[in-house]
């Protein structure tokens, strides 16, 4: 007994220990003269204090890094300075050129929790050859932004011991509470490339979660007051476009466009704690275009945002329906992509009419406030207007305009207040999108759509438990035509056979829905799992502004992991993860179970590998036959897995793919490849190709349905699906503030359909009897209009018919961005995008032939010169 209570005891003292805080304390002088040049001969850097004592984070926590580190922090009245010195050979240095917040090569880093709540922590990073990037981290380190881009300042030097980092942070950057002193978390870390080695100057524990709570303490700055940011930047853009002519068509007669616009961002500091962005008329036009795709399910593809005013501070307005980083993680009340997007409507064109449809609808402006107080309220705001927007529609002597997107204003909402040390927050959201329609064609789209949740966290032992619940809602308003489609969309099916536990109702004007997710787990140590229960109600709507896929759902899972953080034997690190899902609807059907095993490992030589192994059982889909009955489908195993070389190097190459097979012989069958090859001949240039080829089949892929009597034939068929495609990037890094960026991707997709067939019971025991074959004597196919028309009661008329489904998708998509950083916030882009697209009805894949067909389309392309200036602090 009284040897347990010394083992409990030393046990104690050891996390004790582990765990204690270092404190710097920085100075001042008058008349403070530093130059940000990476030299420390300044008599202020001599007379500094400096410290070092840095120990290894990865790979062998706790132990003597393979170089040391010392930094010094000054201050004065409007900003920060900082002077890392990191010790090292000087020819091993890696001082890998590329543009900001894309960091390569060795790196040091400072970290600071000026609000000193544990939980949020502003991070400014430098690379060697002195490119810098920077992050807010909020949630103790759960959500990391590196999208936030203040106005800072950073030098690098090599010097015979090393390389040296100077940085100068202007306060207006920062926020803080006014008072006599502060007193700032604080961290500083390094990173060595060719060991993948990271030091800090506070230890911190990988087994223990949290990030910001685990920093150390900055003391010593005082009588500094909290200085607000106020900017305005002021844009020109010119752009040119040329494309095919169409000689019949007035929009396209002439072969090219041009179109010159100005705007406006502004950011101003209302409080020491919140700042208001404002964009007026942006524009979005150096953005790189989204990876082309082909989607033959009923769900809906995600798409990251890529636009600054909506990807800056994102993490604040998150609210996320579910847990995790696997399908479900993309599920939120706010979904930024809708904003702006594709006008809903467009046109049924005439003979002889021609309209010029518009790829985004037009952001008049928006606004937005972020921050966070020092009493632990995280704010968060958006409000947006997006134009109406009218199409031309032109023949050779009329011309008339049709509404093809109505007035719209965006509002979401976020706030969370922290509580405990930040170990427990509680939270809420709502979401607001309102509609101008007064066109009779739009009426399908909801007048009003309103959405909203509450959220609560609560962490102890050190936050290595944690509960996580939460509960959401939505309501939307419009015309019975838009409420009829809304219950018979894909996700929820109200009209489908045998959906007993809802109701279709045909003169509805609003729906309501609601959701709800919980989790429970233990998240620090070697030894993790999370058991978590989340639930959709049919009817939940929240994609006029969020983003959910699929509801009428009731999600249950369980995750175990196991993680290895130091090195043994021939491995750096490893991990392993078990997880077991079931799926069910508000009818008590199961849906979907399944399990997955999974692991990832780095080795002692720096490669990398991971594997998965997946199985389901045997699912019913409530969505596959579009609002008919649901269907048995059977289940399946899947094998995943890659291995990637070491990264320091200057060739490095991979490969991942996998292997997915259905349960029942030769129901689907999926195989798909991917190749990444990098290369970087000099420090400034980095080549990247990826290509990727995949090739599935499946049974039971829909096709259509088609009135037949008194019932519906839901018509499926065989199809063999081929899909190639190749990443390709270019950088030429030329500065920290200049850089050549190159992204092209060819894409190819084709469908063979065959042996077409229609359900006759969905959930037969076995997959033969749930379907019937046409006949040769039922379906003939007309190849001159391309349509297979049925003669189903064999009595010589057609009964119905359906579109050949075969297609063969060609498009290549590129992006060539010169972007100058000529001054801090101040940009010039000049860009010029390429698209070239053909699209067949024929399902045969012929890499040669669709290559030399993809690269003869002539081109539509925009060149664009974007010229912006800063004014302010």
């Amino acid at each position: 007994m009284k040897l347990a209570s010394v083992l409990i005891f030393m046990l104690l003292f050891l996390e004790l220990s582990a765990q204690d805080k270092r404190i710097y304390t920085t100075s001042t002088a008058p008349d403070l003269n530093i130059t940000i040049d990476g030299v420390f001969d300044e008599e202020d850097w001599l007379n500094a204090m400096w410290d070092n004592a840095f120990v290894q984070h990865e790979p062998n926590e706790g132990e003597e890094p393979a170089r040391q580190t010392e930094f010094a922090i000054m201050y004065d009245a409007v900003n920060i300075y900082v002077a890392i010195r990191s010790f090292d050979d000087p020819d091993s240095i890696s001082m890998r050129m590329s543009r900001r917040d894309e960091l390569e090569g060795d790196l040091v880093g400072i970290y600071f929790d000026s609000y000193f709540d544990k939980r949020t922590s502003f991070g400014f990073i430098v690379s060697a050859a002195g490119v810098r990037t920077d992050m807010v981290n909020t949630s103790d380190g759960e959500n990391e932004d590196d999208t936030w881009d203040p106005i800072w300042y950073a030098k690098t030097a090599k010097t015979n011991s090393g390389w040296n980092a100077e940085m100068r942070i202007p306060l207006t950057q920062l926020r803080f509470e006014e008072s006599e002193e502060q007193v700032w978390g604080l961290n500083v870390l390094r990173y060595i490339f060719r060991k993948d080695e990271l030091s800090s100057w506070q230890a911190m524990k990988r087994e223990t979660s949290g990030f910001t709570s685990k920093f150390g303490t900055l003391k010593g700055i005082k009588n500094i007051k909290p200085q607000n940011s106020l900017s305005f930047t002021p844009y020109l853009v010119a752009r040119t476009e040329r494309f095919k002519k169409e000689p019949e068509n007035p929009f396209l007669a002439t072969g090219k466009s041009n179109d010159f616009d100005v705007g406006m961002d502004a950011k101003i500091g209302l409080t020491n704690y919140l700042t208001l962005d404002l964009t007026i008329n942006p524009d979005f036009g150096q953005v790189e275009a989204d990876p082309s795709q082909v989607n033959l399910s009923t769900y809906e593809t995600f798409f990251r945002e890529k636009r600054p005013f909506f990807i800056e501070g994102n993490n604040i307005l998150s609210y996320t329906l579910a847990f995790g980083d696997g399908d479900q993680s993309s599920n939120n009340l706010f979904y930024s992509r809708r904003i702006g997007r594709r006008p809903h409507y467009s046109p049924d064109l005439e003979d002889n009419e021609y309209a010029e449809n518009p790829a985004f609808t037009k952001i008049i402006g928006a606004a937005k406030i972020t921050g966070k107080t020092k009493s632990g309220w995280s704010v968060g705001l958006i409000e947006s207007v997006t134009a109406r927007e009218e199409v031309a529609i032109k023949t050779t002597h009329t011309t008339k305009s049709q509404v093809v997107e109505p007035l719209t204003n965006y509002f979401v909402g976020r706030v969370q207040k922290d509580f405990n040390e930040g170990n427990t927050y509680l939270g809420g959201m709502l979401t607001a999108v309102n509609r101008n329609i007064n066109d009779e064609q739009l009426e399908f789209l909801h007048k009003s759509a309103y959405s909203g949740g509450l959220d609560f966290v609560h962490k102890w032992h050190n936050k290595d438990w944690m509960i996580d619940a939460g509960v959401y809602f939505s309501k939307v308003q419009g015309s019975e035509e838009a409420i009829l489609n809304t219950q018979t969309a894909y996700s929820r099916t109200y009209q489908r056979p045998g959906a007993d536990y809802v109701t279709l109702d045909s003169a509805r004007t609003s729906l309501a829905g609601s959701g709800g997710k919980l989790s429970f787990g233990k998240t620090g140590g070697r030894f993790k799992f999370a058991g978590i229960l989340n639930w959709k109600t049919p009817g939940l709507e929240i994609n006029d502004i969020g983003f959910t896929p699929n509801v009428d759902e009731i999600l249950q899972a369980i995750w175990l992991g196991y993680r290895w953080y130091e090195p043994f034997s021939f491995f750096r690190n490893m991990g392993l993860n078990f997880n077991q899902w079931t799926l069910h609807d508000f009818g008590g059907n199961l849906t979907e179970a399944g399990m997955n095993v999974n692991g990832h490992a780095q080795f002692t030589n720096f490669w990398r590998a991971f594997g998965s192994l997946n199985f389901n059982g045997e699912e019913y889909s409530n969505s596959v036959l579009r609002g008919g009955p649901s269907m048995k489908l059977p289940g399946g195993r899947g094998f995943y897995a890659g291995v990637f070389s070491n990264q320091q190097k200057k060739f490095t190459y991979g490969i991942d793919g996998g292997i997915r097979k259905s349960n029942e012989k030769d129901y689907y069958a999926r195989k798909s490849v991917e190749i990444e090859l990098g290369y970087r001949p000099v420090q400034s240039v980095q080549i990247e190709i990826s290509p990727e080829y995949g090739v599935s089949s499946n049974q039971l892929q829909y096709i259509s349905q088609e009135d037949y009597g008194y019932s519906t034939r839901y018509i499926m068929g065989n199809i063999k699906r081929k899909t190639f495609s190749t990443s390709i990037r270019l950088n030429y890094n030329i500065t920290p503030d200049l850089s050549i960026q190159f992204w092209g991707q060819p894409f190819i997709a084709t469908g063979d359909y065959s042996e077409f067939k229609y359900i006759t019971n969905s959930k037969a025991t076995t997959i033969t009897n749930r379907y019937s074959f046409y006949t040769p004597e039922q379906i003939y196919f007309d190849a001159t209009d391309g349509i297979y028309h049925i003669d189903d009661n064999l009595n010589g008329e057609t009964d119905y018919s359906f579109d050949d489904p075969d297609f063969n998708v060609k498009e290549f998509l590129s992006n060539l961005v010169v972007r100058w950083e000529f001054s801090p916030g101040s940009m010039i882009y000049l860009v010029w995008s390429q698209n070239r697209a053909e699209y067949l009805n024929m399902g045969r894949f012929d890499f040669n032939k669709d290559i030399k067909e993809l690269f003869d389309q002539e081109p539509h392309n925009v060149f664009l010169l974007k010229f912006s200036y800063r004014i302010g602090r």
